[in-house]
């Protein structure tokens, strides 16, 4: 490192002076860019992170200040490259965003892959989006217009639209030629595949780059095309896209319009995204936080988001406590009831949020359906009933040492073995029911299994007290 204008100019960083071993940002590395954003040294910004990748860009936007962000980006000027900016999280970038003139987006964009452009434009408010579109090529804008017209969460918004579609009566000699000649701009970045098509540009087959160098120029493509090529509707949402890469192994596929038209393409590196998110989101719902927060979000956002989950789980709370009072006569006389209660409540919650997370995730992936719905039911009743009985008496015995009283154990025992039997019950049924009804069960299932177990376990545990002691 050298000194010029009394502060450091660094030499391009190697690849692990930006990650370390775990794959995390170095602090060296985000405070050298942070430094040189200060002191408003555009060279040394494009030195240290003008050839960095979009993933590394994405991940050093975020770590920056939100003051500096925008900074980053005015001082790297033309070696910013705006797929950086579908790295980031949502409110990130559209705070960038509307740092950013509607001019400098349209070059940005224009240099991007069709997916990558509608991620960043479908962020920008309407007035802003049709300035962009207009400051576009008409073949690009016309593109992006229709891509941004399908439903935010469709195969249509995910494919991108550049790709390589030849007549079914070229030879490989002419496809070959063809993309060697062709205008590089008029390609995609990166594609595995060449599709078949007809005169009404109608979807016939593909022909993957490996069949096509192997075969001798002469041969025709309808020849060697794979016909029953997987494809998808533009409105085909993205997670039913997802589970064909997965089940089918597919590193692409084509996307075609109602009249089988060939439309676009989407890449296994979407999907990858996409799994990702969807599999995030779910995490997220199951802890009773908004599918949408992220880290990056502001505080009084996440608060009123978080509020009405922890609102309806304190209402169930005192679903709960309320089982309780019925016992409130019961409590006084055995103070042990009272110190033992929760253990059940919890245990049972415990065992019930395992089979939930479980049912879930199988109803997201379509692994769990109304065809061997019987069959995990009774998996899940059976694991309830062998851990129950298994903590019943592992619990029985440390209380009747506890307490010096041979009952409390048997009565716990046998609470036990109810509440756990019961979450796995309420772990399996609750979220099937509210698939059933149509209604998310990875946001909704958490507060009813944990109430229907907080409330039989209390339940059974005083009742069964009650009979064994007779403390009516």
């Amino acid at each position: 490192m050298t000194e010029l204008a009394g502060h450091p100019v660094a030499e391009k960083p190697p690849e692990d002076a930006v990650r370390d071993e775990d794959g995390r940002l170095r602090g060296e590395f985000v405070e050298s860019i942070t430094v040189a954003i200060k002191v408003g040294d555009g060279e040394q910004v494009r030195t240290l992170a003008g050839d960095l990748h979009e993933a590394d860009m994405g991940a050093l936007i975020e770590a920056l200040d939100a003051d500096d962000r925008p900074r980053l980006i005015e001082l790297l000027g033309a070696d910013f490259d705006f797929s950086a900016l579908t790295e980031v999280d949502d409110s990130v970038r559209e705070e960038l965003l509307e740092e950013i003139s509607n001019k400098e987006i349209a070059e940005g964009v224009r240099e991007l892959e069709s997916d990558d452009a509608v991620a960043i434009l479908e962020d920008l408010d309407p007035q802003d989006r049709a300035e962009v579109l207009e400051a576009l090529p008409l073949i690009e804008r016309t593109a992006l217009r229709r891509s941004l017209d399908y439903p935010e969460n469709s195969a249509g918004r995910l494919m991108q639209t550049r790709l390589i579609a030849v007549p079914a009566f070229w030879n490989v000699g002419q496809t070959i030629d063809y993309m060697r000649e062709a205008d590089p701009e008029s390609l995609p970045e990166s594609f595995f595949e060449v599709f078949v098509v007809d005169p009404g540009h109608r979807f016939l087959g593909t022909v993957f780059l490996d069949r096509l160098a192997r075969s001798k120029r002469p041969v025709r493509l309808d020849s060697i095309m794979q016909e029953d090529r997987r494809r998808v509707s533009v409105m085909e949402d993205r997670e039913e896209v997802a589970r064909l890469f997965e089940r089918y192994n597919l590193i692409s596929v084509p996307v075609v319009d109602e009249a089988e038209r060939l439309v676009g393409v989407i890449t296994i590196d979407d999907i990858v995204d996409v799994i990702q998110e969807e599999a995030e989101e779910d995490l997220r719902a199951l802890g009773g936080v908004s599918r949408r927060e992220e880290l990056s979000d502001p505080v009084w956002w996440i608060t009123r988001s978080r509020f009405l989950w922890l609102l309806i789980n304190l209402a169930t709370a005192f679903i709960a406590s309320s089982v309780l009072g019925l016992f409130e006569g019961q409590l006084q006389k055995m103070v042990a009831l009272a110190v033992l209660a929760p253990i059940v409540a919890s245990q049972g919650g415990n065992a019930a949020t395992q089979t939930m997370t479980v049912a879930v995730r199988a109803l997201a992936t379509r692994d769990l359906s109304h065809a061997n719905a019987l069959w995990i039911i009774s998996r899940e009743l059976m694991v309830g009933a062998i851990n129950g009985a298994a903590f019943g008496l592992i619990t029985g015995i440390i209380s009747a040492m506890w307490f010096h009283t041979p009952g409390i154990g048997i009565v716990i025992a046998l609470a036990m073995l109810t509440n756990l039997i019961a979450g796995a019950l309420g772990g399996i049924l609750i979220p099937l029911l509210l698939d059933r009804l149509k209604v998310d069960p990875a946001v909704s299932s958490g507060a009813f299994v944990t109430t229907v177990t907080d409330v039989i376990g209390y339940a059974s545990f005083l009742s069964i007290a009650t009979l064994w002691f007779g403390l009516v």
